[in-house]
């Protein structure tokens, strides 16, 4: 079954912030790894970034494993339980934002 999957990385020792950051949107714009939800990068040391793909089949799933742009970094992927697809994500945050934050997106925005 297709799920969403937390990616976190960490780039190597050496590697500038930019050189990460240019490496990390490499992974996730290659659409072989599936659609990318979210992503961001860290700010400081160590420098790298998280990303939530939505892997469609076995195919883009088994690309997670290719770290391709990103070798030598550290990778962790995990599956994520309510995030089902990228609309389940989306579900995830009000809920989160308006259970534990007792707010909501539009609130924010305001």
């Amino acid at each position: 079954m297709s799920r969403c999957h937390l990616v976190y990385a960490i780039a190597p020792d050496g590697m500038s912030a930019s050189e990460a950051n240019d490496a990390l949107n490499t992974y996730i714009a290659d659409p072989s790894r599936g659609i990318p939800v979210v992503h961001d990068h860290f700010t400081g040391k160590p420098h790298g970034g998280f990303a939530v793909l939505f892997p469609r089949d076995e195919n883009e799933l088994a690309r997670l494993n290719d770290h391709g742009p990103l070798e030598g970094w550290e990778i962790h992927h995990h599956p994520l339980v309510f995030a089902i697809t990228p609309v389940g994500l989306d579900a995830q945050v009000g809920f989160t934002l308006q259970e534990y934050g007792q707010t909501t997106l539009d609130a924010l925005r305001a």
